[in-house]
């Protein structure tokens, strides 16, 4: 088994990195080769801006290159219960925008010809207890009438036909939500940067942000220091560099993914055979898809931790648990794959893109980054120039998470939490 994301080890590594030392000045500096910052530097680059992206590790390394391979609609709220605190205009603001992330996903593979297995199969919130399908229903009726005619409702019958499993009380069906190879998506991103005339640097860490004479920029980096008009972070929650303001508002959660060896078709035929994206209603719950090779990913928050090779291993036996309980047939199947990830959460669990001390960024997509990340990236890049293009969350205000400095402390007390919330609801 190897403790290593399966998106990562399935595809060639990005050769087109800068090779030299990081000089010269550019019109905007991206700071961080994931989903978010590629997105931009595509958009940047293929207008003519001069773009430089610094990276610490390797390009989407962590979270792009990390997560459950869903390319979902949908907030990670109950629109219902959203649009009952912040009013429907906003809350349909923000459902429609996760729409709209779906489709720049799907436009950029196509435009930018990424062959990624990009497909939209749709993703099936699946009702753990009867009262959580009792949810869905409501749900579902109010996002038909209100923002979203493309959900459907599925009874148990229907999930246990489509999912060969029958410990779910019926499901929510999201039509429009896709999938891909993570790795393969991303790698394409950042050739596509390359190709318009992006430089990437990999394995340069940021140290210090500075303003220089003229309102500019100077970026200090492991491997050298530009100039740049303007700076964009697409960072996350980055442990390290000058990010003190947005670790304080950031919370990284672990997420935790086992990925099963090549399964034969007639075990697939009868388990998953719509090959969409799922995910259970509990707090706790699991995600799981079938992956381009024929294997079923299944992962979750097994733990409220950080990720570490022994942590990834004690979430992968809980994970690989819950998939048996799940799918009784997998009990004698091996597991090829077993890695860990984080996710930056807002307090909110909404994503904030805007200008702090003059830079732009994008941030705390909790739990729901592929599309959203991918999708920001592109509308902060034309931002940043100037043109006219619409920020979802550009009025949320963003205070500091009380008593967080970096360390999310707390993490073992809101598992616990959570998990009580799972006993009782």
């Amino acid at each position: 088994m190897k403790l290593s994301s399966y998106w990562l080890d399935s595809v060639s590594s990005f050769s087109k990195g800068e090779q030299g030392s990081a000089i010269g000045q550019y019109d905007v500096a991206i700071v961080g080769a994931g989903y978010t910052g590629l997105s931009a530097a595509v958009e940047l680059a293929k207008q003519g801006v001069s773009v430089v992206v610094f990276e610490a590790g390797t390009v989407i390394g962590e979270a792009s290159g990390r997560n459950g391979g869903q390319c979902n609609a949908g907030l990670a709220h109950d629109y219902g219960a959203l649009a009952s605190k912040i009013g429907k205009e906003k809350a349909t603001e923000f459902y429609q925008a996760y729409l709209a992330a779906v489709d720049t996903v799907e436009q950029l593979v196509t435009e930018e010809n990424i062959d990624c297995d990009f497909s939209r199969n749709g993703r099936l919130k699946l009702a753990a207890k009867p009262a959580h399908f009792s949810a869905l229903s409501r749900a579902h009726d109010r996002l038909v009438k209100d923002v979203d005619p493309n959900v459907k409702l599925l009874s148990a019958e229907q999930v246990r036909e489509e999912t060969g499993t029958d410990r779910f009380y019926g499901g929510l069906l999201q039509t429009t939500s896709a999938q891909m190879h993570m790795g393969k998506f991303g790698k394409g991103l950042a050739e596509a940067a390359v190709r318009y005339g992006a430089k990437i640097f990999e394995h340069a860490p940021v140290s210090n942000i500075a303003r220089v004479a003229g309102g500019r920029y100077s970026l200090t980096s492991s491997r050298g220091r530009v100039q740049a008009d303007n700076v964009f972070l697409a960072t996350g929650s980055s442990a390290s560099g000058p990010f003190q303001y947005f670790r304080r508002r950031l919370v990284s959660v672990g997420s935790f993914i086992v990925v099963t060896e090549p399964l034969d078709q007639e075990i697939l035929t009868s388990h998953l055979i719509n090959q969409r994206s799922y995910v259970t209603t509990k707090n706790i719950g699991n995600y799981f898809r079938v992956t381009p090779d024929n294997r079923i990913l299944f992962g979750g928050r097994a733990r409220f931790a950080m990720s570490s090779p022994t942590s990834d291993q004690k979430s992968g036996r809980i994970l690989r648990k819950a998939m048996i309980e799940t799918f009784p047939r997998l009990k004698d199947v091996n597991i090829d794959y077993c890695w860990g990830g984080l996710v930056d959460m807002t307090a909110d669990r909404l994503p904030r893109a805007g200008q702090h001390d003059g830079m732009f960024y994008s941030l705390g997509y909790s739990g729901h980054g592929v599309q959203m990340s991918t999708h920001m990236g592109r509308i902060m890049a034309n931002q940043i120039i100037g043109q006219k293009t619409t920020n979802p969350w550009r009025t949320l205000d963003w205070p500091a998470v009380p008593g967080h400095f970096g360390k999310p402390w707390f993490l073992p007390f809101v598992g616990a939490y959570y998990r009580f919330q799972d006993m009782i609801s």
